[in-house]
This record gives C-alpha cells, structure tokens and sequence, in this order.
C-alpha cells in the first residue's frame, strides 16, 4: 500500500475535503480524482494553491470555495519538517497561509512524508519561511534579524516572488529552534507578518514513506504521542 492509497482510506464518501501543495498532494490529488472518475469516491476539494486547483481540474476532482464548503471533513496535505511531536514546517513551496486556512478549517489533518523530511527538531533543515505584506518586507527583514534570523527574500525571474495572496516570502536561515512556540509569537508580533510555516499542534496523522516510491512504512496519530 502507498501513503496515497491509505491516505484515501481517510477520506469520507461524500465530504468536502482540503487539498495540500506540492509533490506528495498532488500525487495524492491524481489518485483521488482516478476513484472519482470511476466513481468509487463522491467528494469535492478545497485547493491550497492556484497550481493545486489546476492539477485538480486536470484530474476530474471537483472544486469548491472555503466559503461554500465550511467545515472540512480531512486534508491531506505534504510537509517540509515533521518533529516527534507530530509539528511542522511548512512553505518550501510557497503556499503556506492557504495550507493553514485550509487546514484549521478541517476535523483532520493528515500529512503524508517521505523518511527524510522527519527531525528530531524543527528547523534542522535550516530554513523557516514567513509570508510579509511586500510594504513590510524591509520591516520584516530587520525584526526577523533582531531575533537572530536571517531573512532572505525569496526571488522569482530576477524579481520578488509573489505568492497566490500577492504577498512576499522571506525565508528564513534557523538552527534546530528550542521553543516553536515562544519563536512563533516573536514573529507573529512583527507588523505586517501574514504567517509562518510553523504548523504547531496541527497535524492529526503522518503517513511516512520511502522517498522513492512513497510506500507506506510507517503512520503516527497525534494519539499515540
């Protein structure tokens, strides 16, 4: 079985689910929209991203707004870190405040991982993304290094990258950070900060498999903590 394949068993006929960014969500999305399509599924989708909305159409899942769907059943959704505690960094792909709308917007999260995005600390990896209103970029750059941070804009073409909300990312260079949550708030106070990609508290279950095919190897519930 693949993490896609048991992701799906997570999936309630005839509910409205969040759908997550980057590899492992789109490879889950193309999966989810085959059992659509042969009708062995009734669902419909929130996107997290412009790109995820259009690998959803390509595949036959059927679309709906955050507004008109409510509360959301699950989403499945990919992740940059995941820590013992089953929390997160998120954003390597640019789509982290739709992925945490998304996501606080459902009953579940599932996240689906290969071996290697799981650390003993987050930010191992060395990089935390922070989602800036482009007025409060220079802002945002001198309070992210008075917290020690160092804040890189992210470029796109020879120019400041724009995510799908028209805003700016600063990527930020961490050690292995010792209190999330402290880290999180620091942040959050800065003007202009739209979100972070620390997912704290968030993630109900990981499925974890091998990067190369993405076979189940492992689940871990928030439960079993």
């Amino acid at each position: 079985m693949t993490i896609y394949e048991r992701a799906l068993e997570l999936v309630p006929d005839g509910s409205v689910i969040g759908l997550g960014s980057g590899r492992a969500a789109w490879a889950f999305v193309k999966l989810l929209g085959e059992r659509v399509s042969c009708g062995r599924l009734t669902i419909r989708g929130v996107p997290t991203s412009e790109e995820t909305a259009r690998v959803a159409a390509d595949h036959g899942v059927p679309l709906v707004s955050l507004a008109e769907a409510g509360e959301l059943a699950v989403t499945v959704d990919g992740a940059d870190e995941v820590d013992p505690n089953l929390d997160l960094i998120k954003g390597y792909g640019r789509a982290l405040i739709r992925e945490k709308v998304v996501a606080a917007s459902s009953r579940r999260l599932v996240i689906l991982v290969g071996q290697e995005k799981m650390v003993p600390q987050l930010g191992t990896r060395g990089r935390l993304p922070v989602e800036m209103v482009p007025f409060a970029v220079p802002l945002g750059i001198r309070r992210l290094g008075a917290l020690g941070l160092r804040p890189v804009l992210w470029e796109k073409d020879g120019r400041a990258g724009e995510t799908d909300n028209g805003n700016h990312i600063l990527d930020c260079e961490i050690r292995p950070i010792q209190n999330p949550g402290r880290l999180r708030a620091e942040i959050h106070a800065i003007p202009g900060m739209v979100g972070t990609g620390l997912f704290l508290g968030m993630a109900d279950t990981v499925l974890i498999g091998d990067d190369h095919d993405f076979r189940l190897t492992a689940e871990r519930r928030r439960n079993d903590i």
